[in-house]
């Protein structure tokens, strides 16, 4: 990013007061028009994480035949500008783009600025007359002025000013053949003086548009789902009766976790539970006297959303957990789900904090067909001042005990505005906290959702299984919404199971799993996924004897005749992910074809600065027939393999998952799975050599 001074364009002194009449902003003397990417006309921020690339683009055009340029203005936390060129990628549009990125977190801005160039218009013109004889003394004495200008405006090093000095003198030497004086003011030398810091006439702004930068985590990582009461549970094999697990007893679950390269452990909500009206088992409505209720009926006698179950542990062992956690390398992300169980503490200190109905009863959640009778929504609009202030306090509460993300359930139910506060109001003091949206709704609240603050959000990958719905929507994902909302693909979640998942067996998990774990940066796995939980309750896309409602003991490490264990393969899938940069981004994806529709077949070159993903390409191959071998011939798009390949190029493929190399062309054959000895998945490796 090169920085040099500006030479300001001087006001016309032109009244321009009638414009408001009619609604008009004025355009500037060089139009600066569609800028790229704004979100919502620049009212919310543009996002991306440090060293992020993106494209920023724009219309910039003048009147008449003379030459105009552009120049991105980026401006740092610190308030120094950085001015990144643009280039001109379609003349006849005046479609200009460049490609930037920050190097540090925290609220930047960016603008565009048109300019009038007048080097590149005496270059333009000057070649032509010179060339055919015309004007030429006249030609060549207005170049040098030109370069007298760049001297003389522009403060630049002294080997850059000798270039141009000596430009200067050779064109005004008659001695020399005009040739060779014209030659002397298009030389590359002056070319690279003037394109480092140009001579800028009538500089143009657009408006400064918001930018934040974030850390890496807000982009990239891989997230690991547990119960914490499961985790170090037992049940007695002759009573039945359970022994809860802990936050003791999860921290030795922790090692297994990192040792599979995740990066985030989640816990479900971890707060007392309520008994009124509790769930049982398979979220029947009468529960049994030791069933454990769901977690996200929150609140009883012993405390609401800033207390622990007492049958995890106090906070000396929550502290504990955290701790262990960081000394593996996991973060913590913790539920934040905003309802109360009829026994919360706020029923009865804050009965304002819910809906009242005509009845004088609390209104429970329902989200028709399904019915919640154990909790209580929040209504943030009968007092939002002491709701507010009550949620920001509780947040507060666990940031101070080390937790640095919040899954947040079901934020679609909760006015936007008040996230758009919160989100801002914790980043003030706390801008490394992340906030993960999981609002399976409509695309207007989830976008919306994004575009306020949450940095993450889930999606709706779960019910894209073909090849061309993946192909549309991850590319809607990469291009259109990439500026401002960032995908995190989850297989399946305590609360889905999808008719893929529950049919295909073995191979749709595995397919599915390194589908979400190289299509975007972000992905998650729900704990028993190694184990290929597929059995969903009759009448539901959820799995059956869901842990929301009872203990599970998974017997981690342990061999059980007729299980599976992927926990190989996310392992594996997590190696690949930290051993390739370019898996780290969102917006580098390319798909390629497959003769058969059930292969889908992508690529990921580059899109990270200095972090070598300029030099590092993936290509992902992937049958979604969990059922069948198919054999297909690819058709591979070369150039977008990167690493400067050609049609004509062949290439190493070397295959990540089995280890196999080929040498492969634009056009190789494959056949792949289903399940393990003939794989569904080939994630390669591509080199020249």
């Amino acid at each position: 990013m090169t920085e040099h001074s500006t030479t300001p364009r001087p006001s016309t002194g032109i009244d321009i007061s009638a414009l408001a009449l009619f609604g008009q902003q004025p355009i500037g003397r060089i139009p600066v028009l569609d800028v790229e990417p704004v979100v919502d006309a620049g009212a919310r921020p543009t996002k991306s994480v440090v060293h992020e690339l993106f494209t920023v683009s724009a219309t910039v055009f003048r009147e008449g035949h003379d030459a105009v340029n552009a120049t991105v203005v980026l401006t740092d936390p610190d308030d120094v500008e950085h001015r990144v060129p643009m280039t001109l990628v379609n003349p006849g549009l005046g479609h200009w783009q460049t490609t930037v990125f920050a190097d540090r977190e925290g609220v930047w801005s960016f603008r565009v600025e048109g300019w009038s160039d007048p080097y590149a218009t005496w270059l333009h013109d000057g070649t032509i007359k010179v060339q055919a004889g015309v004007d030429v003394e006249l030609m060549l004495e207005e170049g040098a002025r030109v370069l007298e200008r760049a001297l003389d405006e522009i403060e630049r090093p002294d080997t850059h000013r000798a270039v141009l000095e000596e430009a200067i003198t050779r064109l005004r030497s008659s001695a020399l053949p005009v040739a060779e004086r014209l030659h002397a003011g298009s030389d590359d030398r002056v070319r690279q003086v003037l394109a480092h810091a140009p001579l800028r006439d009538m500089v143009t702004p657009s408006r400064d548009y918001p930018w934040w930068v974030e850390r890496r985590r807000a982009l990239t990582g891989a997230w690991y789902e547990i119960f914490p009461r499961s985790e170090g549970a037992t049940q007695d094999p002759t009573t039945g009766l359970w022994t809860t697990g802990t936050f003791r007893t999860a921290a030795e679950r922790l090692p297994g976790i990192a040792a599979m390269g995740f990066d985030v452990v989640y816990l479900t909500p971890v707060h007392p539970i309520g008994r009124t009206n509790r769930k049982g088992r398979n979220n029947t409505l009468e529960a049994q006297e030791l069933d454990p209720g769901s977690p996200y009926a929150i609140g009883a006698a012993e405390g609401g959303h800033d207390a622990l179950h007492p049958d995890l542990g106090g906070w000396d062992d929550f502290d504990a957990f955290v701790a262990r956690a960081r000394t593996e390398g996991l973060e913590v992300a913790l539920d934040l789900a905003l309802q109360a169980s009829p026994d919360h503490p706020w029923a009865t200190e804050h009965p304002e904090f819910f809906t009242t109905r005509a009845d004088g009863t609390i209104a429970y959640a329902e989200n028709p067909p399904k019915k919640y009778q154990d909790i209580y929504p929040l209504n943030f609009d009968n007092a939002p001042e002491t709701v507010y202030a009550e949620v920001r306090r509780v947040v507060q509460v666990w940031i101070d005990h080390g937790v640095s993300i919040f899954r947040v359930d079901n934020p679609h139910t909760k006015p936007v505005e008040f996230w758009q506060w919160l989100i801002a109001d914790v980043a003030v003091d706390h801008p490394e906290v992340i906030w993960l949206s999981e609002a399976f709704t409509k695309p207007m609240m989830m976008r919306t959702l994004a575009k306020v603050g949450f940095q993450q959000s889930y999606t709706y990958y779960a019910w894209r299984n073909t090849a061309a719905e993946l192909r549309e929507y991850v590319t809607e994902l990469a291009t259109e919404t990439a500026h401002y909302m960032r995908p995190s693909f989850w297989p399946t979640t305590h609360d889905i199971l999808t008719p893929y998942m529950q049919t295909g067996g073995t191979t749709a998990h595995l397919v599915r799993a390194a589908l979400a774990a190289t299509l975007v940066p972000t992905y998650g796995i729900y704990a028993g996924y190694e184990h290929v939980e597929h059995v969903n309750r009759p009448g539901a896309e959820e799995h059956v004897d869901n842990e929301k409602y009872e203990y599970k003991d998974r017997r981690w490490g342990q061999h059980v005749e007729g299980r599976e264990d992927l926990s190989g393969w996310l392992r594996m899938l997590n190696r690949v992910r930290a051993e390739h940069p370019s898996l780290h981004w969102l917006r580098n994806i390319t798909f390629h074809q497959a003769e058969d529709e059930n292969i889908l077949v992508f690529s990921k070159h580059g899109g990270g600065a200095h972090d070598g993903s300029d030099r590092d390409t993936v290509l992902v191959v992937a049958n979604l027939d969990p059922h069948q071998v198919r054999p297909t011939r690819l058709h591979l798009s070369m150039p977008d393999l990167g690493l400067g390949l050609g049609w004509g190029d062949r290439f190493v493929a070397h295959d990540l998952v089995t280890g196999q190399r080929w040498v492969w062309d634009d056009s190789p054959f494959v056949r792949l799975g289903p399940g393990y000895g003939e794989e569904p998945v080939h994630i390669i490796h591509v080199t020249r050599s």
